[in-house]
């Protein structure tokens, strides 16, 4: 026999029977008599025969392949960002367990073969059972035009709505109020924030968390004290620039980001100031690297394995028909203090 891949047409010629009748022992049909079942399987295992993905689809109207879109911002290298890594080591986790594959779309528009840009049609041609969206903008027609389809989907992050559909996100907006609440309990008056990309429900979410406990706090909100970043350390160090050139710059900064903190700390060190006794630090996210920052980093952690899970259980439920499955899933963040807050100054 050549080498390659079994087809079932030669398993079915080395069981004396049709390729019908092949399929249908595989299939677990209870026409299929005992021994021919048995004689079948055994030979199946014993010459490593794999269903065509396409075949196997056609037959149980199941891929047992979620997609997963995922965009981490013009320019940026998909799953460059740290917290990308972990979300979806925990989506995979969970599929891998429940018996799916995962498969990554390229973010960018597809080439030849699909026609115009659509993530509906590549969705199709896949054959996927549902999708994980996670960083896309959902003003976008065509991500709208997938979420208003038959096909499952769950957004990371991102406020999906549909008879189809759910999200699940952090509770960025309590993450956001922590970390004023601790600067505050530290005698800091004059607090700022460095947002994330304000296209996002989490920075727009983290925005509100902090402008809010300002009031609470009986602080003076400054919309000079609002400085708008992307996630990404280059925005952090912009941002902590400029604040430091205001009259009057923020004894405490909030970023809405670990990677934006830690560009904004590099800023302040090479400006000769100290961290945290002239500029204390909250990050969000808890990433390997706020642990490594001098000094390291407080940040609001996100259970990011634990959203990957999340998105991936309430994937499952969707595609399984669990009608309880459609409600928005928040997963608690924690205060994690570390060096960049700790010290207690008199402040002016």
């Amino acid at each position: 026999m050549p080498s390659g891949r079994t087809t079932i047409k030669e398993l079915a010629r080395r069981s004396g029977v049709s390729i019908g009748t092949v399929s249908r022992a595989l299939n677990g049909y209870t026409d299929v008599s005992h021994e021919t079942r048995e004689r079948v399987m055994r030979l199946a295992a014993e010459l490593d025969y794999t269903p065509a993905a396409a075949a196997r689809t056609l037959v149980m109207e199941r891929s047992h392949v979620v997609g997963l879109f995922l965009d981490t911002g013009e320019g940026r290298p998909d799953v460059q960002h740290p917290f990308f890594h972990e979300v979806l080591g925990g989506l995979k986790a969970f599929l891998g367990a429940a018996g799916f594959d995962l498969l990554l779309f390229a973010s960018e528009q597809p080439g030849n073969g699909y026609g115009p840009h659509s993530y509906l049609k590549r969705a199709r041609h896949h054959h996927v059972d549902g999708v994980v969206l996670m960083g896309m903008d959902v003003a976008d027609p065509e991500v709208e035009s997938l979420m208003r389809s038959d096909v499952f989907c769950v957004g990371v992050d991102m406020a999906v709505s549909g008879p189809t559909n759910c999200s699940v996100m952090s509770d960025n907006v309590e993450g956001g109020a922590m970390a004023v609440r601790h600067l505050a309990k530290l005698g800091h008056k004059r607090i700022a924030t460095i947002t994330g990309l304000l296209e996002t429900a989490p920075a727009v979410d983290r925005l509100r968390g902090y402008r809010e406990e300002i009031q609470r706090q009986g602080l003076a909100f400054r919309d000079d004290y609002v400085i708008y970043g992307d996630y990404y350390v280059e925005s952090g160090a912009a941002g902590m620039t400029a604040l430091l050139e205001l009259p009057e710059p923020p004894t405490a900064v909030f970023a809405a980001s670990d990677l934006m903190a830690a560009g904004a700390v590099g800023v302040v060190n090479r400006a000769g100031l100290k961290v945290p006794d002239d500029v204390a630090f909250v990050g969000f996210d808890d990433i390997v690297l706020a642990g490594l920052t001098e000094p390291p980093l407080t940040t609001l952690r996100q259970d990011k394995l634990g959203l990957g899970a999340a998105a991936g259980e309430a994937l499952v439920a969707l595609m399984e028909g669990d009608g309880e499955a459609q409600a928005a899933a928040t997963l608690p963040v924690e205060l994690v203090v570390r060096g960049s807050t700790t010290a207690k100054q008199e402040r002016p």
